[in-house]
């Protein structure tokens, strides 16, 4: 894919989650931020992991986690934490329920599209082992959220 196309599409991935954020309303904004920052900080971290590692490559760039990684964790990652924890925290077997089905659909399908785009592909993960890699961090989300809760009391 010409680097123009994936930089539209990081974009555009960026610019409908955020365009979202109006929904979920100021106080939820507020509220659970922090959490999601938090564990988009985490994902930071392990992303270093798997570039060094080659559990995927982004077929642009492939160095650069400004147009790989980057636009996957301040956009949908980020956005879409805070929207799993709006509809569902106090309810921890819907917030993991929710996880699984929004990682699910993140792993397969829409790995397998952005493989067809030539965006990214997976290397060293099977798509399985890279659900497992995204999941785990829902468990460190609901944490971290139960955290600045207790503490806000």
């Amino acid at each position: 894919m010409p680097l123009k196309k994936q930089w539209f599409i990081n974009i555009a991935m960026i610019f409908l989650t955020w365009s979202s954020l109006p929904f979920l309303g100021k106080r939820n904004i507020k509220r659970f931020l922090p959490a999601s920052i938090l564990i988009v900080l985490i994902e930071g971290i392990h992303v270093q992991f798997g570039k060094k590692r080659k559990w995927w490559i982004f077929y642009n760039k492939p160095k650069s986690y400004l147009t790989g990684e980057f636009p996957f964790n301040i956009g949908p990652h980020l956005v879409g934490s805070m929207w799993i924890l709006k509809w569902t925290y106090g309810n921890f077997k819907a917030f993991i329920l929710l996880n699984a089905v929004v990682d699910a659909i993140f792993t397969f399908p829409l790995i397998h599209f952005l493989k067809k785009l030539k965006v990214v592909r997976l290397v060293r993960f099977s798509n399985l082992e890279f659900f497992f890699y995204i999941f785990y961090k829902a468990f460190l989300l609901y944490g971290f959220q139960y955290l600045f809760e207790t503490k806000n009391k």
